[in-house]
């Protein structure tokens, strides 16, 4: 079973910089990642989602080399690049997984204007090693699928890190 965690930081850079630590981390084998999507408020009030993998590129991509094989049997393998690049772009657009997409713009509506949130579906942590590594970049937990006792050490790693002087 997957846990969510969510947990917003002042600017999209300083999420991005916790995503690529957790990322790190899982090459180390310490944590499992299902997804990891960042979500900031931009400045008209909407919200941006910064995938992980962009299902649109990958769509295009393996539709362009499918359409380029069925069209060289056809022989006509431009036609079938460009369709084929078409329908798996739209595929891909269309394809949605890991966490909900409208899930995470409902809980992020409410950030303030440049906040971001870093949304995380974790599959396998080893919480203490985790923690370690990513308590000193602060945040405050949004929401989470953690038990009890786990949510409350990451709010107190985090908090702990808030309550620091800046250097």
């Amino acid at each position: 079973m997957s846990d969510l965690v969510a947990i917003v930081y002042p600017n999209e850079a300083k999420a991005e910089e916790v995503r690529q630590r957790l990322l790190k981390l899982q090459k180390e084998y310490l944590i499992t990642i299902g997804d990891a999507v960042i979500a900031v408020k931009t400045d008209t009030g909407g919200i941006k989602l910064n995938q992980l993998v962009n299902t649109t590129a990958v769509g295009a991509m393996t539709g362009s080399f499918w359409g380029l094989l069925i069209g060289v049997l056809f022989l006509n393998p431009i036609l079938g690049v460009a369709v084929g690049a078409a329908s798996g772009a739209l595929g891909g657009a269309l394809s949605d997984f890991g966490i909900d997409d409208a899930f995470m713009k409902e809980l992020s509506a409410n950030l303030h204007t440049g906040n971001a949130a870093l949304f995380v579906l974790i599959k396998h942590m080893t919480a203490d090693k985790v923690l370690k590594e990513i308590k000193d970049a602060g945040g405050v937990v949004l929401k989470t699928s953690l038990d009890e006792s786990k949510e409350k050490m990451l709010r107190d790693a985090l908090a702990s890190a808030a309550e620091r002087p800046a250097a």
